[in-house]
């Protein structure tokens, strides 16, 4: 692997690509020192995230693919073994750990080197729907040649369903550093305070506790404004998650504070977020199991842009935020935590730029999209020359 421009990666994923994941497009546009393929069950969101080369299921091989999938089996189309045999990569990446299960087969017809990355709910969730996840999992630790994760708290829940240690490696996920401007947030007692919740309407993310607390919130500070980014996807379960968060709303009168603006492309994110004093974003194990596994990209942005950040001990967060040094943390499902953390910044906005500045050092350090893509090159290499 001396020539990494002759060096190709096929990446397989879902779907390329949700505005949830763009952090798998900063990875592979940082990894210019070698070639990226894309490979993806169905297509969204492209002229957000334009690629090439990228490969992709028809609407009847995908329908023909779900419907296989429900029983166990394992099938790719036609179309990515041209895409093999086209641009020869010599490694295949599967993003997330079931995909890596259906991938074994295609991995080893073409003799590809095999790199899994487990996000979450892979690790959670879907072991608690169908616990036959966990022998296939020994499957793929069997046959993969490395599994990388995003911190300590989801290489620990690898290496204790039996993966080995030796081919678990943490994997960061990096942020464009670069193009985030750092302006730290500064606050005034007369300012309204302006809170911003950006994620999915999903029982992991804790958006119900975190309306809970500026409800409590407004009765001792009414000047408040907040914005919540994000919406259901539509499934049963994020559509009743939808709404406990206006049962909320309701339950505490919130709605002349609030703006709802459902999903927004990344920069209208970015937009709002330097409008906002503070990011709220409470996450939580979910009672089916779901959690982040590691950490929610937006807190790494939200830090590196100067925005004092309230979060929890959930997973690999405390990773990120160390309680009253870069952000600050309260214990899953405490509201009361979370409204004396709101209360502190409140009592305390002279010191935001000391914690805001701490954080932005922190991404800039450990969380660079382009220093995370070296790392996952040489990680890449490692594999190859094993």
């Amino acid at each position: 692997m001396k020539n990494n421009k002759n060096f190709t990666v096929a990446h397989s994923v879902p779907s390329w690509l949700p505005l949830t994941e763009n952090w798998i497009y900063n990875q592979l546009q940082y990894m210019s020192s070698i070639n990226s393929l894309v490979l993806a069950h169905k297509l969204e969101n492209v002229e957000q995230f334009p690629w090439e080369p990228l490969y992709h299921m028809s609407s009847y091989e995908y329908f023909f693919f779900r419907a296989l999938r429900k029983f166990g089996y394992r099938w790719h189309p036609n179309l990515y073994s041209k895409a093999v045999k086209t641009h020869r990569p010599t490694i295949l990446h599967s993003h997330f750990g079931n995909m890596g299960w259906h991938d074994i087969p295609f991995a080893q017809n073409y003799q590809l080197k095999h790199v899994v990355t487990y996000y979450g709910f892979d690790l959670s969730m879907l072991l608690v729907q169908n616990p036959a996840w966990y022998q296939r999992y020994q499957e793929l630790f069997a046959t993969a040649s490395l599994f990388l994760c995003e911190g300590p708290h989801m290489a620990q829940s690898l290496i204790k369903m039996g993966c080995p240690e030796n081919k678990v490696s943490i994997q960061r996920l990096g942020v464009e550093v670069n193009q985030l401007a750092y302006k730290p947030r500064t606050y005034y007692p007369d300012d309204s305070l302006r809170i911003l919740i950006a994620s999915s309407f999903r029982e992991k993310k804790g958006i119900p506790y975190a309306l809970e607390a500026i409800g409590i919130l407004k009765e001792k500070h009414p000047k408040l404004n907040v914005t919540i980014i994000g919406d259901s996807n539509g499934t049963k379960a994020g559509e009743q998650e939808k709404k406990k968060i206006f049962d909320i709303i309701n339950k505490y009168k919130l709605q002349p504070y609030i703006r709802l603006l459902g999903y927004q492309p990344h920069s209208v994110l970015l937009r709002e977020a330097y409008d906002h004093h503070i990011f709220l974003t409470p996450s939580v194990t979910a009672s089916d199991g779901d959690t982040e596994g590691g950490a929610p990209v937006t807190i790494i942005e939200m830090l590196a842009t100067g925005m004092p950040v309230v979060s929890t001990t959930h997973c690999d967060i405390p990773q990120i935020i160390t309680h009253g040094e870069t952000g600050l943390l309260a214990e899953e499902r405490d509201v009361e935590g979370l409204v004396e953390n709101l209360q502190w910044l409140l009592n305390n906005y002279e010191k935001w730029a000391r914690m805001t500045g701490k954080g932005r050092q922190h991404i800039e350090t450990n969380f660079d999209a382009s220093i995370q893509a070296s790392r996952l090159v040489d990680l890449y290499r490692r594999v190859y020359e094993a």
